[in-house]
């Protein structure tokens, strides 16, 4: 597999992943959330899915080193492991990246505002803009 096809590869990939993970916050918002009463749950989630952020600390490290490993590993016998690698991170720290909008998806149903909602749904968002591959790669 070339080069260009594993980063075409991986960017779809990331897109598939940002419709994971905003698809169920769309989705239970349109089909629950006109109803909303505010419920006793509501502000610990959302300190819960703010706090879920920081789960992507660790993960983007390793993320990092991955990169850093498949930029030194470029035109090398073992450039194919390390595209390999990082992907097999990334998907990691998709999941990491995920938590505050899959939280906000389950706060729909305790009555979450709109605003919130939308706080966790775009912190979400920009973690996963973190993990686009970079043009310099490749």
């Amino acid at each position: 597999m070339t080069r260009n096809q594993v980063r075409r590869r991986l960017a779809l990939a990331w897109w598939g992943q940002l419709v994971l993970t905003l698809a169920p916050l769309v989705l239970l918002n349109l089909l629950f959330g006109a109803d909303r009463q505010p419920g006793m749950l509501v502000m610990p989630l959302f300190v819960v899915g703010l706090a879920s952020m920081f789960v992507s600390l660790p993960l983007f490290s390793a993320y990092k080193r991955a990169l850093v490993a498949t930029e030194q590993a470029l035109d090398t016998p073992q450039e194919a492991e390390t595209w390999q690698a990082l992907a097999k991170q990334r998907r990691l720290a998709f999941l990491g990246a995920g938590l505050p909008a899959w939280i906000a998806a389950v706060a729909v149903f305790v009555g979450l505002e709109a605003i919130p909602l939308l706080l966790l749904g775009l912190s979400s968002l920009v973690l996963l803009y973190l993990y686009r591959i970079p043009r310099q790669l490749g």
